[in-house]
């Protein structure tokens, strides 16, 4: 029960794991580091990965699969893709009972296998572009993990796309970032920084790295999906060239991207309360729930009323029926709250006689009694309000929690847990400036803004008084 829950107020840690438990989303593995998502938040994953596969779709990427093993030779070829990952590696080096001639690495992104397999299937300029996505699990060996966020088993989406020229592959990148953006802001409801990373944070064996930076309630930013342009790096690791039009041989130029599991995390620390999880109606699996009131002599008036009103609903909307008879209204409706349904119709005997329902929003607590005739327009407005409203209230929370520090004290103390949030400030451009900060304050650089939304102007660096090269956002990250 929702009683049960810890306050975020006194620790916003128990809060978020709370959450997930009670609303059962989630589990513990037996497996350290992983997790078991449970079929109230795989819904939720179903429903990102409809969404998100028919926007893909819509740009002409197809799906595909490939093996979770990979020959570690595969990895070794992209000197920076293995640096990055080498500490993160799980590695199988027995099999069948006896020791592998060849060890594989259980997949942590598929850029060096899918390659090794473009290199057979790319052979002319008539093959290309070539727009490949695959659904998959992923395997990062984490040592400080959490549900949903950082977990060394993750599900995921991964895009790799080979291209014919730069401008193509570029182009590509920001058009998946954009629709990236789009599902968060109309699916998530929320609002988020967006820019490149810095050559330490970017991808590795990445060109580019653009990403998408979201504020949660307690200040920390959350990467919430990442496009890379690639360059020519794999295709050169694994020899992939083409014919051009021109009869010449050259390196086809290659993306990749992806978003994870990790986006219900930042779902449930963006909108939920101490109440529980609060859904984005576009997002939630179940829009409406329908909970029947009555004692035991009108019971079975009310059910047959409220499967005639489930029936009716169900053309339009995706309902749930609360067939429990055991439990008090009460706990009944604190339960629905719980899993954040967005809206909740209560029908008892004296709305059945009225021919109207009461319905209750989730996020707002408000109630409102509609006839049955108002329903659907009444409700179709709701969740378009609600859905909004949480759009909206995400966005405000974090522009107000944005800072733009004119000092380096100033800056310090954003960070020192003075303040709650995220910092804009000029930088100007320097690695061991950029590592210093994050030393002294544990803050990082998520992205490069831009320079048409974020001037520069003439701006000197706030950490070492040089002319500054960018307008970065800087904030601890999960």
């Amino acid at each position: 029960m929702a009683d049960f829950i810890t306050p975020k107020e006194k620790s916003y840690t128990d809060w978020y794991i709370d959450i997930i438990l009670k609303a059962k989303l989630a589990d513990y593995s037996p497996v350290r580091g992983c997790m078991v998502i449970r079929p109230q938040g795989y819904a939720l994953w179903e429903r990102i990965q409809s969404i998100l596969d028919a926007m893909f779709k819509e740009t002409g990427h197809e799906n595909a699969y490939f093996p979770l093993l990979i020959p570690e030779s595969f990895i070794q070829k992209e000197a920076e893709h293995v640096e990055g990952f080498a500490p993160e590696l799980a590695i199988v080096t027995h099999g069948g009972g006896e020791k592998l001639e060849e060890a594989f690495v259980i997949r942590p992104t598929s850029e060096t296998i899918i390659w090794s397999m473009y290199k057979q299937w790319i052979h002319s300029y008539r093959d290309l572009p070539l727009l490949i996505n695959q659904w998959a699990n992923v395997i990062r060996w984490e040592k400080r993990t959490r549900l949903f966020l950082r977990t060394s088993e993750f599900l995921w989406q991964e895009g790799h796309t080979a291209h014919e020229n730069k401008k193509e592959a570029k182009k590509e990148a920001k058009t998946i970032f954009s629709i990236y953006h789009t599902f968060a802001k109309n699916y998530l409801a929320l609002f988020s920084y967006r820019g490149e990373k810095t050559e330490a944070e970017k991808f590795a064996g990445a060109d580019i790295t653009y990403s998408m930076e979201v504020l949660m309630k307690d200040g920390k930013a959350l990467q919430a999906g990442t496009s890379h342009f690639l360059g020519q790096k794999f295709a050169k690791a694994f020899n992939v060239q083409f014919q051009t039009k021109t009869g010449n041989l050259s390196y086809v130029w290659a993306t990749s991207w992806g978003v994870s599991s990790r986006l219900i995390g930042a779902i449930i620390m963006a909108h939920s309360d101490n109440k529980g999880l609060i859904i984005p109606p576009k997002l939630a699996p179940i829009e409406i729930v329908i909970v029947p009131i009555g004692k035991q002599n009108v019971k079975q008036m009310i059910m047959k009323h409220a499967h005639q009103l489930f029936k009716k609903l169900s053309k339009k909307f995706r309902v749930k029926l609360d067939t429990e008879d055991q439990k008090s209204p009460g706990w009944r409706f604190s339960e629905w709250e719980l899993k954040g349904v967005p809206l909740r119709i209560e029908l008892g005997p004296r709305d059945i006689e009225q021919h109207s329902v009461t319905l209750a929003v989730r996020d707002t607590g408000e109630k409102h009694h509609v006839t049955l005739e108002e329903l659907p327009v009444t409700i179709n407005k709701m969740l378009n309000d609600m859905q909004e409203r949480l759009y909206q209230e995400h966005k405000k929370f974090s522009l107000e929690h944005t800072f733009y520090p004119n000092t380096y004290d100033a800056f310090k103390q954003i960070f020192n847990n003075e303040k709650l949030g995220c910092a804009i400030a000029p930088w100007n451009g320097s690695p061991k400036v950029e590592k210093m900060i994050k030393e002294q304050t544990k803050a990082s650089i998520r992205i490069i803004l831009s320079q048409k939304d974020y001037p520069l102007q003439g701006k000197k660096c706030l950490f070492s008084g040089q002319s500054a090269k960018h307008m970065v956002l800087f904030a601890k990250a999960y």
